[in-house]
């Protein structure tokens, strides 16, 4: 039989964790904004990456919306795409 480690968690551990997230703009009653970098940083990975709406709890929406101003941001030069590319 397998130990699990501390590491590991069952399913059902997982959704009770994702169950607790509440969207950080329906929250504040907010909509995401390209200018705000500093709001915008919170979900993007070290990578450069857009976090999943599982990781940062935001609702579809809200999910939809931050992509769409991200991706803004970028292309304005107030986000780098990649660690990388950082000035």
């Amino acid at each position: 039989m397998k130990m699990r480690t501390s590491r590991t968690r069952s399913r059902s551990q997982r959704i009770i964790d994702q169950a607790n997230l509440v969207c950080y703009y329906c929250k504040l009653k907010a909509e995401p904004d390209y200018k705000d970098v500093l709001k915008l940083r919170r979900f993007i990975s070290d990578r450069g990456k857009i976090l999943g709406k599982s990781r940062t709890g935001t609702c579809s929406m809200h999910q939809r919306q931050l992509t769409r101003e991200i991706k803004k941001a970028r292309y304005l030069a107030l986000i780098p795409y990649t660690e990388r590319h950082a000035l």
